[in-house]
């Protein structure tokens, strides 16, 4: 390629501004904007003329993976362009359509087959939200209000699977989207001040996420690569009809900590029988929590050590995926004064439901009921 700027380049970052529910503070400053944070892969996508590439945040290619996007760009796109932005999944099928990551994870996958079948079962969508050059202008060094105007201009007319991700600079349309959008599952905001520029690797921008807390029943945990410690605590909640589903761990210890625990969940190991995960997954109901993944791979153990589910701990997290927690949970106390079986799905906050379709389009209206 023979753009002003070649692959790779780590993408700009954003730091944590605040976390919390819908009257969460927001960052403001004169010219600051505000857009939706996207809940995908972020993807720096270059294109010189018939060439596109498609650049993950740790720099590695993602274009072999989504060959349906490569030819939308190649159709959509300025003959060349640097554009920052985030590949998509959406499911067009529920009611209303709504970004999901774990389809998207799925579209990563060795087989070139599969990528092909894939590409056309759970085609991708891409989101322009940063210009880093066009044509022969770098634009790194500009201010990111400029950028935006020239990115608006580079993608004015654009269409499905691509498009420019929505933006305000009003504070109170910000909150709205705050509370609105994760129906559509949407992962909180990034504000952007207006004169920053595109600083790859550096964390310039902010952005303000969901915080929540949940009472999870323990059901057990997972060694530490580091030797005979607890590396992961494994976390439950039951159903309607009384199963246990694994919905996610708690970690980020201290070592210390790691150590205490071994002795603190002792007398748990003993006499476990009849656990509520020794069938999961063959039951076609719940998931088993100890299969590797094709992102842990083969050579990482996720074999757990069994608890009797007679302990509660209560822990943040900021968004659900489905039926689990969509990032690893946060430990805040124990809850010896909660009965396990108390802890079931219907104590988490459902966000309203929202199509991020017509987010996408450009009109943000009223959510619906849950």
């Amino acid at each position: 390629m023979s753009l002003p700027i070649s692959p790779p380049i780590e993408p700009m970052l954003a730091k944590v501004f605040a976390t919390g529910d819908a009257d969460v503070r927001l960052p403001e400053a004169p010219g600051m904007s505000y857009e939706p944070k996207w809940d995908g892969y972020r993807c720096i996508v270059f294109r010189d003329g018939d060439a596109v590439e498609l650049a993950s945040r740790g720099g590695k290619s993602l274009t072999r993976y989504f060959p349906e996007m490569v030819e939308r760009l190649r159709e959509r796109l300025p003959p060349r362009i640097v554009v920052d932005g985030e590949l998509v999944v959406i499911r067009r099928d529920t009611d209303p359509p709504r970004l999901d990551f774990d389809l998207l994870g799925q579209r990563i996958h060795p087989a070139a087959s599969r990528v092909r079948m894939l590409a056309e079962a759970t085609p991708a969508d891409f989101v322009a939200f940063d210009l880093l050059a066009v044509g022969d202008d770098d634009l790194m060094a500009f201010p990111y209000a400029q950028r935006r105007a020239r990115l608006a201009e580079a993608l004015r007319g654009v269409g499905s699977p691509v498009h420019l991700t929505a933006s305000t600079d009003d504070p109170a349309v910000a909150r709205r989207w705050f509370t609105e959008l994760e129906g559509a599952g949407l992962d909180g905001l990034i504000a952007k001040p207006a004169d920053i520029p595109y600083a790859p690797g550096k964390r310039l921008m902010l952005k303000v996420k969901h915080a929540r807390t949940a009472d999870c029943v323990l059901a057990g945990f997972r060694w530490h690569t580091s030797g005979p410690v607890v590396g992961s605590l494994l976390l439950g909640l039951y159903d309607d009809e009384g199963r246990l589903h694994h919905v996610g761990v708690c970690a980020s210890f201290t070592a210390r900590r790691r150590a205490e625990l071994v002795d603190e969940l002792a007398t748990l190991r003993e006499e476990v029988t009849d656990h509520p995960w020794a069938d999961a997954g063959a039951d076609g109901q719940t998931r088993r929590p100890g299969a590797p993944s094709r992102w842990s791979g083969a050579k990482k153990s996720m074999e757990f050590v069994p608890l009797r589910p007679e302990l509660v701990v209560e822990v943040g997290y900021d968004a659900m995926e489905g039926d689990r927690f969509r990032h690893t949970a946060q430990f805040v106390r124990w809850r010896p004064d909660r009965d396990p079986r108390s802890c079931g799905y219907a104590q988490l906050e459902r966000p309203l439901r929202y199509d991020v379709t017509t987010m996408l389009a450009g009109s943000a209206g009223s959510p619906e009921a849950p």
